[in-house]
Formats: C-alpha cells, sequence, structure tokens
C-alpha cells in the first residue's frame, strides 16, 4: 500500500531490512559486472591492431555519430537522478514521468546502435572479418545487451507499480534500477573514450 509522501522517511529505498540488503547485494553483483567489462575491454586493447584485410577503427568511427548516443545516454542518467530525487520527495509522478522519459532516451541510443552496427556490417566488418571486430562487437554488444536488460528491468517496474505509488517495498527496486543504469552509462563513458577517440586517434 502507498504511503503518504510526509511519512516516507528520508531514504525509502534504504528504510527496511530488505532495502538495505538490496544494496549492499546489488553492489556484490556490480562488482561481478566490472570484471566481465574489465575483461572485455582487456580483450579489446590486445585485439584492436589485428584488422587483417577488414576495415578498422580508423576507417570506420564517425564520433558525430557517436557523440549524439553519448548524450543520449547521459542525459539519461540525469533524468534517472530526477527520478530518484521525486521519489525522495514523495513524488509518485514525478518519478513515473523522469523514469519514462530515461526509458525514451535509453531507446534512442539502441537505435542509433542498431544503425551503426548495420552501416559497419554494410561496410564490410562481421563479427568474423577479424579479431578487431570480434573484440569491438562482444564489448559494444555486451555493453548494448546490458543497455536493453536495464530498459526492460524499468519498465517492468513501472507497469508493475504503476498505481502503487511509492512505497517502501518498491522504492529499493527502483533504486537498484537505476544504481544499474549508472553503472551502465559509465561503462559508455569508457567504451567511448578506449573504443571510439583512441581508435579514431589512432
Amino acid at each position: 500500500m502507498a504511503q503518504p509522501a510526509h511519512t516516507l522517511p528520508a531514504h525509502p529505498e534504504k528504510a527496511t531490512l530488505e532495502g538495505k540488503n538490496k544494496y549492499l547485494g546489488f553492489w556484490f553483483f556490480l562488482g561481478g559486472e566490472t570484471v566481465l567489462f574489465a575483461s572485455l575491454f582487456g580483450t579489446y586493447l590486445a585485439l584492436r591492431g589485428s584488422t587483417a584485410d577488414a576495415p578498422g577503427p580508423a576507417d570506420l568511427f564517425h564520433l558525430e555519430l557517436v557523440f549524439i548516443m553519448t548524450m543520449l545516454l547521459l542525459t539519461s542518467s540525469l533524468t534517472s537522478v530526477f527520478a530518484v530525487i521525486s521519489m525522495k520527495k514523495g513524488s509518485f509522478k514525478g518519478m513515473i514521468m523522469w523514469m519514462w522519459l530515461t526509458v525514451a532516451l535509453g531507446l534512442g541510443f539502441l537505435g542509433f546502435e542498431i544503425y551503426e552496427f548495420y552501416e559497419y556490417n554494410h561496410l564490410g566488418l562481421g563479427y568474423t572479418s577479424s579479431a578487431f571486430a570480434s573484440s569491438f562487437y562482444s564489448l559494444v554488444g555486451t555493453h548494448g545487451a546490458h543497455v536493453t536488460f536495464g530498459i526492460g528491468w524499468i519498465i517492468t517496474l513501472l507497469i508493475r507499480y504503476r498505481k502503487a505509488g511509492i512505497t517502501l517495498t518498491n522504492a529499493s527496486k527502483f533504486y537498484t534500477a537505476v544504481l544499474y543504469w549508472h553503472f551502465i552509462d559509465v561503462v559508455w563513458v569508457f567504451i567511448f573514450t578506449v573504443v571510439y577517440l583512441l581508435g579514431v586517434g589512432a
């Protein structure tokens, strides 16, 4: 049952033992995710020069498109922060609005990423074209899969609790979803720097 805004604690996402356990367990989960992406980054850095006869980073990457994708994802991180602020103020409508906007920006990012992969494939960079291609698609594709999962997670929460209001039960669920979203945004910043900026610079 939803509680009136004035009865909610300052940090409803951690006000219960369940919420605290979710928060703690989620950081362990992110630790495993960090190891996964560190492995993918290491593999990419080791293989990015192995292009064989296929196109390489300097032949493919267009920073204008990647910049738009970056702005979409970083803006979505900001809207998710506004969602948490609304939650802590007890504004359910505000939280829902900002979360849906986060989803829309995430979908925009995914649309551009699908277009990017289509264009690279059209230019001759298939997954098995070279070691560089395999490592690139594995790293960026895994991140895209995480974005897809994050969007699905948020949409599921929005549909399930569309009439529930903010409660001590669902506050922690929305909060951990936002933490996850921040994580994949941070990973993208590293991808933008290590893959695209270094690729064009090389």
